[in-house]
């Protein structure tokens, strides 16, 4: 079940790697702290970048789909951490209505739906899937490829509560990441639990924002550990201000692009690394591979200015961009490029897989049409490495670090989302 992997297994993240190992112990009281001051999200992804002498989170998504691509032999952690989530929030729930996006045709997304019923259905749940898209009038049963099938229903607004005709939850379950903003039909809920909150989609989110709190959990993190928080740590700058078609906006670009690119530099130096350094540029809220361009120099920026300014009429205007340190991926499956994939419900990891891309280079983003999907082996070996292994020679080694990075993001999910908290109390 482990794919063939070839990994640049030398340098820093070998040692980081081993001193993770060493430090399980420790590690695993300073996250039970967190979680003591800290709310994890409801359930997160987080993308993955191995590069050999770095292990970092390029991306963490709030609304996760893609839970089909979880092998059966995961399936009892996540319907652990389920029942763990679900008994913390709401112990006396029945109910669950997940709301999904309004894609009806995508069947690879719809199985992943699917798989989520299944999930909260055998942690004890009536689970049932209410659509908010204006198209679906009645009941609608779609058949997927794989022979199951998923019933679409119209949902149900009440003055105070959410439902469909028949049935009445107590937890309404987001997967939708609300990119063009929370529609009124979820707002105002009162006597219900909505999970993720509505200031988790991407309406309210910036990457921005995120990855300074997680450079904030990963300083403290490396403090307790003893390392550079730069070997886990993707250093980013920001365009608040950006318009393609004006040269203000490019200069804000070029000026933070070449400022982030000069501080990787540095780092390379530092390391004795050779690779070329890149930044990725891309928009600083929605999902879905929205990687705007790979740079490796400001000079990429004129061309870059002149082909995106064709695009933009295309798609949602960006306005506000982040600038982020490339990380290689030095995985590879069947030859191809890969990046580990870390899920978790609650404050577990439950699974993963390998995002696999042919077509793509180690310094490209993966999440784009074409990409598949092989199982991480997280089945035996969820957050248990094999101690006294030699660092990379055991599988449960190399995804232990990943479930440590994996929660390291989540942790940061969860500062971001204390701090955009429309309804916090402030002194």
């Amino acid at each position: 079940m482990v794919p063939h992997l070839i990994t640049a297994l030398t340098g820093p993240t070998n040692e980081l790697e081993q001193r993770v190992l060493d430090s399980m112990p420790a590690i695993e009281r300073w996250f039970r702290l967190e979680w003591m001051e800290h709310t994890p999200p409801f359930y997160t992804s987080v993308d993955i970048r191995n590069a050999g002498f770095k292990l970092a989170p390029v991306d963490t998504n709030l609304y996760p789909d893609g839970w089909n691509n979880l092998t059966p032999e995961m399936l009892p952690l996540a319907v652990q951490a389920a029942m763990a989530a679900i008994e913390k929030i709401c112990p006396e729930a029945k109910n669950l209505l997940v709301i999904p996006e309004n894609q009806t045709r995508n069947t690879f997304y719809l199985s992943n739906v699917v798989q989520l019923q299944r999930i909260f259905h055998m942690a004890g749940l009536n689970v049932r899937v209410g659509s908010i898209n204006p198209d679906i009038k009645q009941p609608t049963r779609v058949d997927l490829p794989n022979g199951e099938s998923v019933v679409l229903e119209p949902v149900v607004r009440s003055k105070r509560r959410l439902g469909l005709k028949d049935f009445d939850p107590c937890t309404i379950l987001l997967n939708n990441d609300l990119s063009a903003g929370p529609p009124g039909i979820l707002e105002d809920l009162h006597e219900q639990y909505l999970l993720p909150p509505l200031h988790a989609g991407w309406s309210v989110r910036r990457k921005s924002r995120h990855f300074q709190s997680y450079e904030e959990v990963a300083k403290r993190f490396g403090k307790m550990l003893g390392i550079d928080p730069w070997l886990i740590n993707p250093m980013f700058n920001r365009c608040g201000e950006l318009d393609f078609n004006e040269p203000a906006g490019m200069d804000c670009l070029t000026t933070n692009v070449d400022a982030l690119l000069t501080k990787v530099r540095k780092k390379y130096k530092e390391y004795g690394i050779n690779e070329k350094p890149f930044v990725i540029v891309k928009a600083d809220n929605g999902a879905y591979g929205t990687g705007i361009m790979t740079v490796r120099d400001v000079k990429d920026l004129e061309d870059f200015s002149r082909k995106t300014r064709s695009k933009v009429g295309d798609g949602p205007r960006v306005t506000e961009a982040i600038i982020q340190e490339g990380v290689l991926t030095a995985e590879r499956i069947n030859e191809a490029v890969a990046e580990p994939v870390v899920y978790m419900m609650d404050r577990y990891v439950v699974g993963g897989f390998y995002r696999v891309h042919a077509e793509r280079g180690e310094d490209e983003n993966l999440n784009a049409p074409g990409a598949h999907f092989v199982p991480l082996a997280f089945a035996e070996s969820t957050r248990l490495p094999q101690p006294g292994q030699k660092p990379g020679a055991s599988a449960p080694n190399r995804f232990y670090m990943y479930g440590v990075i994996g929660r390291l993001a989540m942790l940061a999910a969860s500062y971001e989302l204390e701090a955009t908290d429309p309804d916090a109390e402030t002194y």
